[in-house]
């Protein structure tokens, strides 16, 4: 995972930040707001998950890059970071 304490900051930010904007998002469904307004939060809770998401992917090809892993493990292959690429795609 993520052992460098500038990246977990970063990552728990932008997760923090979609959070709160994910429960702007239910506050103004349940308000009854306007559709436009409801599906601009909600892009934007998307596009912080997005952020944190391959900011975590990054670090890793960082960490397969260099062979350096916090548990020891072997490093990711070229394959398995495609698929987490992919998997935010």
């Amino acid at each position: 995972m993520i052992d460098d304490d500038d990246s977990i900051a970063l990552v728990l930010n932008r997760l923090r930040r979609a959070n709160g904007q994910l429960t702007g998002v239910i506050s103004m469904i349940e308000n009854g707001r306007d559709c436009k307004d409801v599906v601009t939060q909600l892009a934007a809770v998307s596009r912080a998950l997005d952020k944190a998401g391959f900011k975590i992917v990054a670090t890793g090809l960082r960490e397969c890059m260099t062979g350096a892993t916090a548990d020891n493990k072997e490093p990711m292959t070229e394959a398995e970071l495609e698929k987490l690429f992919l998997a935010l795609a």
